[in-house]
Order: structure tokens, then sequence, then C-alpha cells
């Protein structure tokens, strides 16, 4: 394999390999800071981020707020107070080496909050910010006023291009690079389209090609591309190195840093991506960002997939082929079914989907009391998590709303992601995961169950392998 160029990323020449950030509490400042001792860039999740007791004990996100705003102002406190607290262990354990950087999602609540929270109480400790999920226009104007480079994540030229024009060539000097995330392959939420067909994927090479191009476009021919999402090995990619058609270009890695000795997650969820089989990881729509995203098959992802099955449209007056009587709620309301959807739908009463919810799409889906009322109480206990949720309704907006339904096909993300990241169950939570998850099982590297330390894994993609 050709021999790996290092890069100057955020000032800093360092292998170009990066520790791609995964919240909540997934990429954190122990694994950060020992991918950033290796000699590359480490990245921890600044979404919630954990914090610690002078002890050292993890402080539980406790809720006591009565309102939704108030719950939403004691989120933001955490995740400032946890974003500091990761930021310094990142720092003290990175022994100097390499770069810290912080990832957050611009669709996450109070993402500018949050950023000038962290970044002014972790002065000198923080590189750079990677950022997506959305269109993170002010990132750049946030970062410069602390003088650290931005790294906005993207999955199209198209992407940058409005990026660049609206806001980013005020600040050139600061681009630290633009990571190009796939959006088939990476993991958590990606960024299709909808044009684009989720059960296709594309070549990541033409696309990358064209970033460059319109990166060169704009006079950024020097400034690095982080290529994220479904890369498992550098052997594998090594035609993109000292490739004019691609540029300076560095490497992030999501899933396979979770199998280290320094990833916080638990033993079962170590355990269970050794387990993986191709097709066992898969793009889904069920997320209440309305992004669509990458998760490991389970029953959580079964469950929400049959709740969406369990669905049919109705009316509230007799219209077209709406004529079949259906009784709903506790007051038996009468709604209009089509004759199939009503053969359905008693069906899945007589097999205990007794409970109709509706969603803002005029339909309604059936689950049981038990499931009806788990989410009903997810909607109540919401604390405003992302700038606007599907499941609950929340919007960080005056009225603290989207002003449409709730919709009970999703599920309330921070309460199954702090559960998966704090515990043992894995099957019933929401598992996020690259498509080469599936690659563990078979990779020599992790025969016999073997867990490498974050340097041992980083000096063997050094090899290529």
């Amino acid at each position: 394999m050709k021999p790996l160029p290092p890069l100057i990323i955020s000032g800093k020449e360092v292998l170009p390999l990066v520790e791609g950030g995964k919240g909540i509490s997934v990429s954190n400042g122990e694994s950060s800071g020992a991918w950033a001792a290796a000699g590359g860039v480490g990245t921890f999740s600044g979404v919630n981020a954990d914090s610690y007791d002078p002890d050292g004990k993890l402080i539980e996100q406790v809720y006591r707020g009565r309102t939704r705003r108030e719950r939403h102002e004691e989120l933001v406190a955490y995740a400032i107070q946890g974003g500091i607290h990761q930021a310094q262990i990142a720092h003290e354990s990175s022994n100097g080496q390499g770069r810290i950087h912080m990832n957050v999602l611009w669709e996450m609540a109070a993402s500018q909050r949050v950023l000038h929270g962290v970044l002014e109480g972790a002065k000198g400790l923080i590189h750079g910010v990677t950022c997506g999920a959305g269109m993170p226009y002010k990132i750049a104007e946030i970062c410069a006023q602390y003088g650290i480079f931005y790294y906005p994540i993207v999955s199209s030229a198209r992407a940058f291009r409005a990026l660049w024009k609206r806001a980013y060539h005020r600040f050139p000097a600061l681009l630290g690079g633009v990571v190009y995330e796939d959006p088939w392959l990476a993991g958590g939420h990606n960024g299709l389209s909808n044009s684009e067909d989720p059960l296709k994927p594309g070549d990541p090479y033409p696309r990358v090609a064209e970033l460059r191009q319109t990166m060169t476009e704009f006079g950024l021919g020097a400034t690095p591309v982080v290529m994220a999402g479904g890369v498992w090995c550098l052997r594998e990619w090594e035609h993109w190195l000292d490739n004019p058609e691609i540029g300076p270009v560095a490497f992030q890695f999501g899933t396979r840093p979770l199998l280290t000795q320094e990833s916080p997650i638990s033993a079962a969820w170590k355990q269970r991506l050794m387990t993986l089989d191709e097709g066992d990881v898969y793009l889904n729509r069920f997320s209440p960002t309305g992004f669509y995203s990458s998760a490991v098959s389970n029953p959580f992802l079964d469950e929400l997939r049959e709740r969406s099955e369990r669905q049919v449209a109705y009316s509230t007056t007799t219209v077209g082929e709406h004529i079949w009587p259906f009784p709903v709620g506790a007051r038996n309301r009468l709604v209009y079914l089509t004759a199939a959807d009503k053969l359905n739908a008693v069906q899945w009463v007589e097999e205990g989907y007794t409970e109709t919810l509706r969603t803002p799409d005029s339909t309604l889906i059936l689950v049981t009391p038990e499931r009806a009322n788990q989410i009903r109480e997810d909607q109540i206990n919401c604390m405003g998590c992302l700038s606007a949720c599907r499941f609950s309704n929340w919007a960080e907006n005056d009225e603290g709303t989207t002003g449409k339904k709730a919709d009970p096909r999703s599920y309330c993300i921070q309460k199954t992601l702090q559960t998966i990241s704090h515990s043992e169950h894995t099957e019933d939570q929401l598992m996020f995961a690259g498509h080469n998850a599936f690659r563990f099982k078979n990779d020599p590297y992790y025969a016999n169950g073997f867990i490498p330390t974050v340097r041992q894994l980083v000096e063997r993609l050094e090899t290529g392998d």
C-alpha cells in the first residue's frame, strides 16, 4: 500500500485518520483523547455529553421541570456541562498529541447556545468542530469567535456550494476541511435527498470528485476532504491517495472505534457487533428528526416497522371508498375506512392491538394498550432535545411546537440513546451503526473476540488493514 501522507488538520500535522463523533456518549473524552494520543484526530460528541461530580461519578440526567420549556433549559445546561467535561478529559488523555474535535448536530436543541457554552468553558482544549444534520450556516461564524477550525458535514457538492456562498466565504481561513459523509453507508443520521434511492447506493468517488472540483473553484484546492461512511480499511481506498481528482484526503472511522477498549459502549453492545451479518444494518425513516438513519435491525426497529404497517387512512366523514365505520378512542367516535382497511383493522383489534393513535397524515396506527401508554408517556416527558421533533411535536420556537400533531410512528430519541449508552440493553433500544459493521464478524483482526486499544487500531489502520 502507498505510504499514508500526514496532513495539516486544525493547525497541526497529524495522521489523516479521524475518529467519527457519535452521540449520545458513544464518542467521549476517553476515546477521542486516546485517538489523538495515537497521532490522529479524536472527536468527542457534544450531543448531551456525560458529566461527572467531584468524585468522578456519572451525573444522571434527571429532568424535574414541569413544562417542556423548563426541561429544555435543564437539557441545555446538562449539554454544556457535559461538553466541557469531555473536552477536559480528551485534552488530558491526548498528552498533547494529535487534535481534538467536537461533533455537534445542527438540528439538536439549542445547538448554537450549546456550542457557545462549551467553547467558552473549554477554551484552548478543542481544536475544531464538526457539524452536520442540517445546513449549519452559522458554524463558521461561531467558530471564528473562538479562533478554532470548522468542518461542515455534507453529502453532496451542491450542499457545500450553498453553505459557501451563503456564509463560509467570509471565513475561509478557518475552514479546516469538508467532511463528505456517504448517505448510504455512514452510521447514524444520513443526508439522503428525496431524489436518491435508499436501496441503491451511489459510488462515493464521483461525488467526492465533484465536491473537490467545487472546492477548487472556491480556492480550496489544498483544503482536506474527510471521507466518512463505509471506510473499513485503507487498502480499499488506496486509489484515493495522491489522486489529483480527490486532492488532500483524510479518512473518518465511525464504526470500527466502537470496538476498542476505550470505547464507552457496553460489553453487550460490543459483543452484538461481533455477531452481525450483512444486511443486519439498514436505513430507516422512523427517526423523529425526519432524516434517514442507519441502525442495527433488532426488536426495537422491528416494533417500529410493525407499528407503521398496522396503519390505515381514515376520514371523519363518508367520502369515496371511505364508507365503512370504525370506532376509535375511549368515546368510540366513528371514522370511516375503506373496506379492505376495515377488515385489516378488525383483525388487528382481535390480535390485541386495540388502541388507535392518530398520525399527522390522517392515518391511524393500531397498538396494544401498553404500547399506547408508553408512547403517550414519552411524548409528555419530552425535554426538547431536537430543534423540531416529529414524535412529540416540540419545536424550538416561541410556541414550543411544530404546529402539527405528534407522530406516534416515531420514538423518543433522547430516551433510547441515553438508555443504550448507559446500560446493557441493546435489543430493545436504537443501536446506530454504519453499513460495514457486519465486517467485525469475519475480519481476522477480531478473531477470538479480540478488542484492541485505540492505539492498536490506529496502528492497524496505518498498515492498510
